[in-house]
């Protein structure tokens, strides 16, 4: 009976070596079964014809047909939710870019041999993904939920837990934005509304090192505001907003009456670096107030601790609603932890996230859900 309930997981990938180790990855979780493992998409494209899995595991660079070709026939012709698994050569994280555009649900470094806490949080990872691209299929997260593979850190790990109450007077706003699953193009939607005067903004989304590069880039293109991947000390500043560089953690640090962005290394927190609980732990504690925050399409409960703090410093906060989300996994947490003001459709949250309704907060609790 269990055995009928497992996400079944097709790998391609032309590297044996690799099909092995990520077989070995997948089948060490209860929850998850590598039905067959491909060199190509041709060999893909005949197995599937016999059984059809839950979730492909696809890498990029392949012989006979590339996988970013084989992932646009698998959507034209019989969806299904892919994974991409991309050594990332930057050539590579380009056609990643391509890969969102044509459907893939996630993006995630390829494991390789290293050290026990690498492996480990590749395992964390991979498994944490595959598991979110048959939750987007089936648009219920609970559909997989199992439980959770090593230690899972909060934002302690990072930034210790303090009393909230920022220091220094200022009237600056920000805004802090954190997304998962499906958030690529959430955040995208949400940024392209963004008007040139906007407060300056920081996005957490879950993406692996070398991704990000080309995700700013390509967001810088689509909007009106400026978009760049964050760097150590950079201001955050009206009509610009900064994006968490994959595999760093992102803070909102604020000096005298002037924000900026610490981006360091860590440990994965709420089984992910970047974390959005993170970002918004320290929004609320160096911006408190004077920030607004929206957590978009995304599974787990990465940000919902931190949307809480965020909260209760008086922040507004904001929640995708389930109709428009890919995953209603993070924005669900984040409500029932109590730190949402307001659920909203994604096509109305940049309008929320720039007038900020503080003096509406009542009319919008009780009629944003």
């Amino acid at each position: 009976m269990m055995q009928n309930n497992k996400i079944k997981v097709m790998l391609v990938d032309d590297s044996a070596v690799v099909r092995q180790m990520l077989a070995e990855v997948l089948n060490s979780d209860p929850d998850i079964e590598v039905i067959d493992a491909c060199a190509d998409p041709f060999i893909a494209a005949q197995k599937m014809r016999k059984q059809v899995p839950d979730v492909i595991v696809l890498d990029i660079e392949m012989p006979r047909m590339d996988g970013i070709t084989f992932l646009k026939k698998i959507m034209s012709q019989h969806p299904l939710p892919v994974v991409i698994c991309s050594s990332l050569v930057q050539a590579g994280s380009k056609a990643s870019m391509k890969a969102l555009e044509y459907g893939a649900v996630e993006l995630i470094h390829k494991p390789k041999v290293g050290t026990q806490k690498f492996l480990q949080e590749s395992r964390v990872q991979l498994t944490d993904a595959v598991k979110a691209a048959a939750s987007a299929r089936l648009r219920k997260v609970s559909a997989t939920a199992s439980k959770p593979v090593g230690e899972k850190l909060s934002a302690d790990a990072v930034l210790p837990a303090v009393e909230i109450r920022p220091t220094t007077v200022t009237t600056d706003r920000i805004i802090v934005i954190g997304a998962s699953t499906g958030g690529t193009e959430a955040v995208k939607q949400v940024l392209a509304r963004m008007p040139a005067d906007v407060p300056g903004i920081v996005v957490v989304q879950h993406m692996p090192a070398g991704f990000t590069t080309s995700f700013s880039q390509r967001l810088d293109e689509d909007c009106t505001i400026r978009i760049k991947e964050a760097e150590n000390g950079d201001a955050v500043v009206k009509g610009q907003a900064l994006i968490a560089p994959g595999g760093k953690h992102t803070l909102v640090k604020r000096r005298g009456s002037e924000y900026y962005v610490e981006v360091k290394d860590g440990p994965l927190v709420s089984r992910h670096r970047p974390s959005v609980d993170v970002l918004f732990r320290s929004a609320a504690l160096h911006a408190g107030k004077n920030a607004t925050a929206a957590i978009l399409t995304g599974m787990g409960d990465d940000g919902a601790a931190g949307m809480k703090e965020l909260h209760d410093t008086g922040a507004f906060t904001i929640a995708q609603d389930e109709a428009t989300c890919v995953v209603y996994g993070m924005p669900a947490m984040a409500v029932r932890q109590g730190g949402v003001d307001v659920e909203l459709p994604l096509q109305d949250i940049a309008e929320a996230l720039v007038n900020r309704p503080m003096v509406n907060r009542q009319k919008y609790a009780a009629t944003g859900r």
